[in-house]
């Protein structure tokens, strides 16, 4: 079938009839020949005029005559003759030639060489590198433009049409987003049953875009609305559109509707708009841009002045942020679905989709699985089981177990296992005081997750990782959450000054996230105290100039000092909480180092073994300056009637009463 499909093409062709003709010219062509004629008689027919050049060849009794200008010789079109002289010559050659033929010397029958060629084989010779360039030129956007028999069609769409043979996906096949897969089934009911809508005066929307975190699913979606709409489905990328021709994305763009509009109702379907949706005018090509002529005819397109019903757009992209307004404005994109990583019950339809099929050991809980993986995305659920599969198999097994399901989640977190790194006793033993100090602080502080793994194996680029897991799903954080976090972050440096009086560089990575954290506390989320609610620095968030070049500073420089003082203030105010926790339970430390460097690995119920005597540090005072945390004995948050009443009896009595304000910090009075 290839073999076939290439000579069709028409430049191979080309290529075949050029080779023809050539080896057909050389054959007519005779080659150099030699003609039996006197000397003296050959040398009469030249005019010295006409003489370019006469050389001895080699020191040999063989001269060579060039012609400025072809002659007849002998029935045969020449610009060379080599004829064979009788004696040995010096210095000016043809003036001895001449000598010696008016002498009489030159006599008798020598062979002299008459070398011709052909018209029509010199004419070939000469237009041949010309031929060459066309046909590699003609090649080149053969090859560019997808195929031979496309050279000319560039402007075409490249849409694929989703045809019955092809497999089909269906919303069966999709679990974890269930408010999206109903927003999609809407649009198969209106095109298989449009009455039911019309009798309403209810019209189903143009366009429909998909957006969310890569490996949510969006193209899944998008497969099986193809596999339920049983109307024609056009597929392409966004970056199809766009080529180094300028108003070729345009001119595909009209083709994809014209296709669609001729077989309406039908479905497009655009993966990663962002290559063509982009805000016009951020760039340095201006309204010439091939990007920007490109999307304004998918607007014109989409809701333009000639438009005709019948075609719905879907559209998928990883970052709506950048998508011009216009693009999204109803009318055009009607309906817009977040698609986002899957819940608890979502992870747990995923897992069962992935393990159909798959043969798992009676002993295995998927939900289990599934509250071990929050925030991971169904590319991930489905990468943590096909891992576990393909660890089953390389260790000679007949069915996945909870062992090869745990290894997985660490490979799909942190990269696989290198065994192979060799690490002194030394940086083993810091790296075990490192993990144990973000082990120990975060176990002690009452907002931070429970651990779920230590280990010090080496695992992608980092020498260990602590696990922690939140044992539900969370989408807010409070102020003394986050400053927990940051005490679990720095635990692993403070742990290396205790010990080793000195800090590594293990804790680099701590302290990126730390200050990153910190610094969003300060000037996006409003917490701190000195600076108030207040949002400081804007993103202009142009698509062209990357991600920081668009950073606009909008607070002065006493402001932003400010800031850096808030920021130190917070990182110094969790350095200090982990430092306490790791002094005070110090020896707890030192053991959970020991079972570190033994089993190189401890789990969840060995953590709780060795820190069983560890006590809970109280709850962070929500909003009263850094570092002060309310007593554990503090009583319990009471409506605005209880306070009143205690205060009432507490100044009848002639005692400070103390209860905490609305807001939850403490006061006291007389």
């Amino acid at each position: 079938m290839e073999r076939t499909r290439f000579f069709r093409r028409p430049v191979v062709w080309i290529i075949l009839v050029i080779i023809g003709v050539i080896a057909l010219s050389s054959f007519f062509t005779s080659g150099p020949s030699y003609q039996h004629v006197e000397t003296s008689t050959a040398l009469e027919r030249l005019n010295q005029p006409n003489i370019k050049k006469v050389l001895q060849k080699d020191k040999e009794q063989t001269l060579q005559i060039d012609l400025a200008s072809p002659e007849k010789f002998d029935g045969k079109t020449t610009d060379k003759i080599e004829t064979q002289y009788p004696y040995e010559v010096t210095g000016d050659i043809w003036d001895q030639v001449l000598q010696a033929k008016s002498a009489g010397r030159i006599t008798g029958t020598i062979d002299t060489k008459v070398s011709g060629d052909n018209i029509l084989f010199s004419l070939l010779i000469n237009l041949l590198p010309i031929a060459i360039l066309v046909v590699l030129l003609l090649l080149f956007m053969s090859q560019m433009q997808g195929g031979g028999s496309r050279v000319l069609n560039f402007g075409k769409s490249k849409a694929k049409m989703i045809t019955k043979d092809t497999p089909k996906t269906t919303f069966a096949d999709v679990a974890g987003a269930d408010e999206a897969v109903q927003e999609l089934y809407e649009i198969k009911d209106f095109l298989q049953n449009p009455a039911k809508y019309q009798a309403l005066g209810a019209k189903i929307p143009k366009g429909v875009l998909l957006f969310g975190s890569p490996g949510t699913g969006k193209t899944l979606l998008a497969r099986a609305v193809a596999g339920e709409a049983g109307v024609p489905f056009y597929s392409i990328s966004g970056s199809d559109f766009v080529e180094m021709f300028v108003g070729v994305g345009a001119s595909r763009v009209r083709d994809l509707f014209e296709q669609a509009k001729s077989n309406a109702p039908a479905i497009v379907f655009v993966d990663e708009i962002d290559a063509v949706g982009r805000h016009r005018g951020a760039g340095m090509g201006g309204g010439h841009d091939e990007r920007e002529q490109t999307l304004n005819q998918l607007l014109v397109e989409m809701d333009g002045f000639d438009t005709k019903g019948g075609v719905i757009l879907i559209a998928a992209t990883n970052r709506p942020d950048i998508l011009d307004p216009a693009l999204l404005r109803p009318g055009r994109f009607d309906r817009q679905i977040p698609v986002d990583n899957p819940d608890m019950e979502g992870r747990k339809a995923i897992l069962r989709v992935h393990a159909k099929g798959k043969p798992f050991a009676p002993d295995v809980d998927l939900d289990s699985v599934a509250r071990r993986t929050p925030g991971f995305s169904g590319a991930d659920l489905a990468n943590v089981i096909n891992e576990a599969a393909l660890l089953t198999a390389r260790n000679e097994k007949r069915a996945i177990t909870n062992y090869f399901l745990e290894e997985s989640i660490d490979r799909v977190i942190a990269g696989p296992e290198r065994r192979t790194r060799a690490m002194s006793d030394n940086e083993k033993k810091i790296t075990a005081y490192h993990e144990g100090g973000h082990a120990l602080v975060a176990y002690a502080l009452p907002h931070s997750a429970p651990v779920h793994k230590v280990t010090i194996l080496p695992r992608g680029r980092s020498l260990g990782h602590t696990l922690v897991l939140p044992t539900e799903d969370k989408y807010t954080q409070t102020r003394a959450e986050m400053i927990d976090t940051l005490a679990y972050a720095l635990g692993g440096r403070a742990a290396e000054e205790l010990v080793f009086h000195e800090p590594t560089t293990g804790a680099g990575n701590d302290i990126e996230k730390a200050s990153g954290l910190a610094r969003a506390m300060v000037t996006q989320y409003g917490m701190s105290s000195k600076l108030g609610a207040v949002k400081y620095g804007t993103s202009g968030d142009e698509p062209f100039m990357g991600r920081n070049m668009g950073h606009e500073r909008d607070y002065s420089d006493s402001v932003a000092a400010d800031i850096d003082a808030e920021v130190r203030a917070l990182i110094e105010l969790a350095h200090d909480e982990a430092w306490e926790i790791l002094v005070e339970y110090r020896d707890v430390l030192d053991s959970m180092v020991l079972e570190l460097m033994e089993k190189e690995t401890i789990t969840r119920e060995d953590m709780d073994r060795i820190c069983e005597r560890v006590v809970k540090r109280p709850p962070m005072s929500p909003f009263n300056g850094f570092g002060k945390r309310l007593p554990s004995e503090a009583p319990p948050v009471l409506t605005p009637a209880e306070r009143d009443k205690l205060k009432a009896q507490a100044e009848a009595d002639g005692q400070i009463a103390v209860g905490p304000n609305p807001n939850g910090s403490v006061e006291g009075s007389l």
